[in-house]
C-alpha cells in the first residue's frame, strides 16, 4: 500500500487543492526521504517554484515546476513514490504540528503546507530535469502500461502471458508488464476475473484473457471511484487526511476463513511469490 487508486486519489487532491500554487520554503529533516540528492540541493530546485500540475504513472505521483511569473511549461518535476507508508497531507492555516515521522514540508504561497509523512522511510521525493517527450521523469522508462491511462490491452497481455512461466499474480505485480497493480489489487483482480492467483499463466485461454483485461479496468476504476482502500492500520489517507472506502467492497483480501461473496465458500489464504494470497477454490480456477 498504497497502490494505483490510492496515488491517484492523492494525484487528484494535489490537483484540485496545490496545482497553481507556488513553493515559499522547503524544510527537510529526513534525508532518507531525499536520499537521490542532497537536500541543499533538493531545496534549491524547489524554492519559489509554481506548481503547475500533478501527473501519475503507475505509483509514482509527479508535480510539474516553473518559475514563477514565466510561461507555462514544466523545467523540471517533483516525483514522488509513496512506497508502504508514505503520506502526501495538505494542510491550511492554522497548521497544526507536524505529525510523528514528518520528513519533508513544503510551504506554500497560501501559508498552507503540503507535508511528506512517511514513518517507514521506503518513500522517496527528488526533483528530475531529465523529462521524455511526455513530460514523464525519463526515471520511469522501465515502467509499464499505465491500466487507468493506457487502457489494458487483451492481445498484449495474453502474448505476455503465453510466453511466460509464471503465476498470474507474479504477472500482475510486475510493474513492468502493468504499473501500479500491488498485493491488495492483484488478489481482487483475480477474484473478478474468475482466475486462481497461482495459476500459471501460459495456461490462459483467448477468454480467460480477455476477462482478465476487463477485471483489472473494472477494479481499478471502481477503486478509484472509492478513493482507495484503508486498511486498519490506516496508512493510507488522501491528501486532506480522510480514509478511502473500497476495503468496504474488498472480496478477497484480507477476508481468509470469510464466506465468499459468491458461493459462501470460506476463502483461502495462501503465499506466492513472498506475498500473502487470497482465493476462492470454487469460484476461481
Amino acid at each position: 500500500m498504497p497502490e494505483l487508486p490510492e496515488v491517484e486519489t492523492v494525484r487528484r487532491g494535489l490537483e484540485r487543492f496545490v496545482v497553481g500554487r507556488s513553493m515559499r520554503e522547503v524544510f527537510v529533516t529526513g534525508t532518507r526521504s531525499v536520499r537521490r540528492q542532497h537536500p541543499d540541493e533538493l531545496v534549491a530546485a524547489l524554492r519559489g517554484r509554481r506548481l503547475d500540475a500533478a501527473r501519475r504513472w503507475g505509483k509514482y505521483l509527479w508535480i510539474a515546476l516553473a518559475e514563477t511569473g514565466a510561461s507555462p511549461g514544466p523545467t523540471a518535476v517533483l516525483v514522488c513514490h509513496l512506497r508502504m507508508s508514505g503520506q502526501l497531507l495538505k494542510v491550511s492555516p492554522p497548521l497544526a504540528p507536524p505529525p510523528p515521522h514528518t520528513h519533508v514540508r513544503f510551504v506554500l504561497d497560501d501559508e498552507s503546507e503540503l507535508r511528506f509523512v512517511d514513518p517507514r522511510t521506503f518513500g522517496e521525493l527528488f526533483v528530475t530535469d531529465e523529462l521524455d517527450q511526455a513530460g514523464r521523469p525519463a526515471v520511469l522508462a522501465g515502467l509499464g502500461p499505465d491500466p487507468l491511462l493506457d487502457g489494458v490491452d487483451a492481445r498484449r497481455l495474453g502474448e505476455l502471458a503465453a510466453r511466460r512461466r509464471v503465476s498470474l499474480k507474479a504477472l500482475l505485480l510486475d510493474q513492468k508488464v502493468l504499473a501500479g497493480i500491488g498485493n491488495l489489487y492483484a488478489d481482487e483482480i483475480c477474484f473478478a476475473a474468475r482466475l486462481r492467483p497461482g495459476r500459471l499463466v501460459s495456461s490462459l485461454g483467448r477468454a480467460e484473457v480477455a476477462r482478465l483485461a476487463a477485471a483489472i479496468g473494472d477494479v481499478l476504476a471502481a477503486a478509484v471511484a472509492a478513493r482507495g482502500s484503508t486498511l486498519r492500520d490506516a496508512r493510507y489517507v488522501d491528501l486532506l487526511g480522510e480514509a478511502g472506502s473500497y476495503q468496504d467492497h474488498h472480496a478477497v483480501y484480507g477476508r481468509a476463513g470469510e464466506p465468499c461473496p459468491r458461493c459462501d465458500r470460506p476463502i483461502l489464504q495462501t503465499r506466492l511469490v513472498g506475498r500473502s494470497a487470497h482465493y476462492c477454490a470454487r469460484c476461481q480456477r
